[in-house]
């Protein structure tokens, strides 16, 4: 059942276009600076279709990697989390869609609390679901060594799966709170728990008598 909720979720962004597209101007706004403020724009038809073409091309994409990917055998313990982390991504982009629909009727849209707010909790879902995922090619933390450790692969995403969700929990604070520091506040954290999990990987690896090196 779960595997049909991104088809749905096409769905509803198609209907949603569908029924505001009467209402669109004919130019939408699509971009918007880290102080909320509008920086681009779209004609009617790209701003109302954009975005349910993004959200089919990804199910697509998301559906085909488990085929392609020569670690393609792991995916079956783990299908759960990965089918977790595509409803994830793809409601935030749906959610994206509704705020520039908003935007578009001349609702009005907090998006400098909204989107950070969004991914902040993008960042705690994939907290959860990074410590179940094992090695492959294309989903998770993927370094040179944890994909050459077994051990640098498990220890990595424990410590993500932590790390991860204490970065979505500051950006919802702080889109509660401070919505003007909040893409500063999630850029800096996400920046500092990347370079901390590529330096971790490596050093697991390097004590990982098992590892791989060639």
């Amino acid at each position: 059942m779960r595997k049909w909720i991104p088809v749905l979720i096409v769905v509803v962004a198609m209907a949603a276009s569908v029924i505001m597209y009467p209402q669109l101007p004919e130019r939408i706004p699509t971009h918007w600076n880290m102080s909320g403020e509008i920086t681009g724009w779209s004609s009617r038809f790209w701003g109302a279709w954009m975005m349910p073409l993004i959200l089919a091309g990804t199910w697509v994409l998301m559906r085909a990697i488990p085929l392609i990917d020569p670690r393609r055998a792991n995916y079956a313990n783990f299908m759960g989390a990965y089918e977790t982390i595509i409803i994830a991504v793809m409601v935030l982009l749906l959610g994206v869609h509704m705020l520039v629909l908003g935007a578009a009727t001349g609702r009005a849209i907090s998006l400098e609390r909204i989107l950070p707010a969004g991914i902040g909790l993008l960042f705690i879902v994939m907290g959860m679901v990074l410590p179940r995922l094992q090695s492959n090619w294309f989903v998770g933390i993927r370094t040179p060594w944890t994909l050459s450790s077994d051990l640098s692969w498990e220890q990595t995403h424990r410590v993500g799966g932590y790390l991860f969700m204490a970065v979505g929990a500051i950006s919802v604070l702080t889109a509660l709170a401070a919505p003007a520091l909040t893409f500063k506040v999630l850029f800096c954290s996400a920046l500092v728990t990347v370079v901390f999990l590529f330096v971790y990987s490596y050093v697991v690896w390097k004590n990982d008598p098992a590892r791989s090196v060639t």
